[in-house]
């Protein structure tokens, strides 16, 4: 049994407020010497990103859907380890989960987590029916402890006066923030633009959010809420170590063209062996020394296209290790980045496909199995696509997925599905033993 004081920010809709709350909330706790553990219900990896400015931690997601049921509050505990208090900010709608389900909601992990829930409000259409929203809210599930309100975008004095009187015996009002376009953050195509593409701005937002939230909400009523709840009957997850002869060295793409990347996925990758390094294909001009094998994760190349081109150092060294039969896994901005071209810009050339910018938003879990030998597993895997662009092939090699979709090429495994590695069995491992295997046979 476990103990962490830990709260979930959840809200009606979309569009509420949940990020701004959540955040501000992190940075005003860690104004106050608070360790304090982020975490994001769902597969988004922008919002983490803003959680890691607040904190000073690592962003870390909680998505049933990605890695199950059982292992939701075995990564909790991981992320939370030595934390004083953790706000679990949620996704989308309370009990919006996949499909026509619950399953992977903000309720479904709250429950999860016996974790207590402050809901979110847009105020800001919206005076007396406040009341029976959140009576509705609080009734539809009598299991989930729907501990407070915060009453976003108030327009005034009056307004907060009458949303208050409403809710009197209904909810308790944790705090009110009234509407400032100053707290806004800038969003494009796909949401947000992350906290890595924006520095020091998103510092400045991030310190901005934290007043804000000081200013507007009783933390100490937040706090005691967060301290109500009670052990977690969950070990901490700790990802499998395994001991080899030497440790082969694998590359995981960063920087601003390359944020989408779950904070387990390097924890997996050491801990099964390997020396794990960082590189930008923005700056870097050449793969770091001894690189046995490289990661592209996801990230915005549609955005830095012109960049990433101009960098021909780095294309046509990560075109030399994916030739030397070296195991490459490519994610969305990783397909795209081994593409010909993307929107006419020269890529690196790895796979022969040109990628495009469309107006078409495919976004939604997809459930599959591989399809084609690689350095990935024979095995069932149900993974998060999020994307604007298109591929055309031609003649790139082996489908990557049952259902048709990526591409395998020798020991290069891309496509354009989103997994987060501690849901999938063995898959660290296995990407570790096959650069081990490269760089065995080059010594």
């Amino acid at each position: 049994m476990v103990n962490v004081p830990r709260v979930v920010i959840a809200a009606p809709s979309s569009g509420a407020g949940k990020t701004t709350v959540a955040t501000g909330l992190m940075a005003a706790l860690r104004s106050r010497d608070l360790q304090v553990s982020p975490h994001k219900v769902g597969p988004d990896y922008i919002d983490p990103g803003y959680h890691a400015l607040a904190t000073g931690r690592p962003g870390r997601n909680l998505d049933p859907v990605l890695v199950g049921e059982d292992l939701i509050a075995p990564l909790f505990l991981h992320g939370a380890a030595g934390a004083d208090v953790a706000v679990v900010e949620g996704v989308m709608g309370l009990f919006d989960g996949r499909g026509s389900t619950e399953f992977g909601s903000t309720a479904h992990v709250a429950h999860l987590l016996e974790a207590p829930v402050v809901l979110v409000v847009d105020a800001s259409s919206q005076s007396r029916s406040v009341a029976a929203l959140l009576h509705g809210f609080s009734s539809y599930d009598e299991d989930l402890l729907l501990a407070g309100v915060v009453l976003n975008r108030v327009g005034s004095d009056r307004h907060e006066q009458v949303l208050r009187e409403a809710l009197e015996g209904v909810a308790t009002v944790l705090g009110v923030i009234r509407r400032d376009a100053e707290v806004a953050t800038p969003s494009r195509h796909l949401g947000l633009i992350p906290a890595a593409e924006r520095t020091p701005e998103a510092v400045a937002t991030v310190e901005r959010l934290g007043r804000v939230i000081a200013k507007g909400i009783d933390l100490d009523a937040v706090l005691a809420i967060a301290r109500s709840a009670g052990d977690l009957q969950a070990t901490a997850w700790a990802p499998a170590t395994v001991d080899r002869p030497s440790r082969p060295r694998i590359a995981v793409a960063a920087g601003e063209a390359f944020t989408f990347s779950y904070t387990e996925t390097a924890e997996l990758l050491t801990a099964a062996g390997a020396d794990v390094v960082h590189v930008d294909p923005l700056r870097d001009e050449r793969l770091p020394d001894a690189t046995a094998a490289l990661v592209l994760g996801g990230g915005f190349p549609e955005v830095y296209a012109e960049q990433l081109s101009a960098n021909a150092g780095l294309r046509h060294d990560v075109a030399r290790l994916a030739g030397s039969g070296a195991p490459i896994a490519a994610e969305c901005a990783g397909l795209l980045y081994l593409c010909r071209a993307l929107d006419g810009h020269e890529m690196a050339g790895v796979l022969d496909l040109d990628a495009e910018m469309t107006s078409k938003l495919t976004l939604g879990y997809r459930t599959t199995r591989s399809a084609t030998n690689s350095w990935m597993p024979q095995l069932e895997v149900t993974g998060h696509e999020f994307h604007r662009t298109a591929v055309v092939s031609r003649r790139a090699g082996l489908p990557a997925w049952e259902h048709g979709e990526g591409v395998v090429a020798g020991m290069v495994h891309a496509s354009y599905l989103h997994l987060h590695w501690a849901g999938v069995p063995g898959v660290a491992e296995r990407f570790v033993d096959a650069a081990l295997g490269l760089q065995l046979a080059a010594a």
